[in-house]
């Protein structure tokens, strides 16, 4: 079980510690303070761009009632960050340079370091698109599940307070708590959940399930959107190191693109690969005005970036410095709002892209070296 680093966030004498002394208590995590102008890029970015995304974000963090932001390794003290967001709506901002002013001077940038080494690994996602129906017939005739009924979350700090922050997803058999089914098992059989939409194709339904959420254009001409809703617990196997290890793609060969057509042109194939991946996503219809993250708002291209909140708390600000597929520099302000199966490790982030085709050619294709930088508010004094 990893110790916490505590920012604003434990007692009075852990406050006074700096999150240099704190981090040293977490295996392999430590957060080094740096200066603004020490964050390359910094003078370049669009700080007026920031104002509406800043505004979303703190409308959640206003709704957060629990002492601390998230069960992270990272600990922030909600009342110090809901001070932030107080003195935002205060000021009514409106332009680059006051945005500019107001984040250096709530702000604190830390370095998110990982056993010493600051470099990560950065890949994106983006929000797929799907052919969907109401009602089954030949053509839509695949479920898209809504939550199980018969599903169960269990968090092991309910047990006992010493256990490490897990949440298993499963169901009651014969009195006892197992493993949700796995994906083979709710492909071919029927489970007792509700069908929220029924799709065209296992390929795109399979990609919206990785990517967590989907503009259905229906039969009738109309759209919805599809939002993530739960999981089956399973663990997450990406269909591209499937195809690697099984020698069916060379290495230069993976990205989302390329998977797609694979597994269109060998649909005999094609299911016994995707079930390889036991880890299911079940799917609620959404009326926001966009994919809603693991934070709970709709996510920003561009801004937002999917984290591991066993290390990140979802909600903080964070300077990312990495390149895009096609080297450009990405050098910005993204904000902790998702999570992700493949999203694993101290300096780890999925960068959302955006909606369609033309973000999945960014999306499909993005796998660099990079690092961020979280920002954490400075205590209340």
């Amino acid at each position: 079980m990893l110790a916490a680093i505590c920012l604003n966030a434990c007692s009075k004498e852990d406050d006074e510690k700096t999150a240099e002394d704190e981090a040293a208590a977490v295996s392999g995590l430590a957060l080094n303070k740096v200066s603004f102008a020490e964050l390359e890029g910094w003078k370049n970015e669009d700080f007026a761009a920031l104002i509406e995304v800043f505004a979303k974000n703190c409308r959640q963090i206003m709704k957060i009632k629990n002492n601390l932001l998230a069960n992270s390794a990272v600990l922030v003290k909600t009342s110090t960050y809901q001070k932030v967001c107080g003195d935002f709506a205060a000021q009514k901002i409106k332009n680059q340079t006051q945005m500019r002013y107001f984040i250096e001077s709530h702000f604190v940038p830390y370095a998110v370091v990982d056993s010493g080494n600051a470099d990560g690994k950065f890949t994106s996602y983006y929000e797929a698109e799907i052919r969907a129906a109401l009602e089954p017939d030949e053509t839509y005739k695949y479920p898209i599940y809504g939550r199980p009924n018969d599903l169960i979350e269990a968090d092991l700090r309910d047990f006992d307070a010493d256990l490490p922050s897990v949440k298993l997803s499963g169901r009651v058999e014969n009195g006892k708590f197992m493993p949700y089914f796995d994906r083979a098992h709710i492909e071919n059989n029927t489970i007792d959940a509700p069908v929220v939409l029924w799709g065209d194709d296992l390929v795109d339904i399979h990609f919206m399930q990785i990517q967590g959420s989907a503009v259905a254009k229906l039969n009738d001409g109309s759209e919805l959107r599809i939002a993530y809703a739960h999981n089956n617990g399973r663990k997450f196997k990406g269909i591209g190191r499937i195809l690697l290890d099984k020698g069916l793609l060379q290495p230069g060969e993976v990205s989302m693109p390329k998977i797609r057509e694979w597994l269109r042109n060998n649909p005999e194939q094609a299911a016994q690969i995707m079930a390889e991946n036991e880890r299911y996503i079940f799917h609620r219809i959404s009326d926001a005005d966009g994919p809603v993250g693991a934070f709970g708002v709709s996510l920003t291209a561009g801004r937002s970036l999917a984290v591991d909140p066993q290390y990140i708390p979802l909600g903080v600000p964070m300077w990312l410095n990495t390149q895009g597929p096609d080297n450009e520099k990405i050098q910005k302000i993204v904000f902790a709002q998702d999570i992700g199966g493949a999203i694993k490790g101290v300096v780890r982030g999925d960068y959302f892209w955006g909606h369609g085709e033309e973000a999945l050619k960014h999306a499909g294709r993005m796998n660099a070296v990079g690092q961020y930088y979280i920002l954490l508010p400075k205590a209340a004094q």
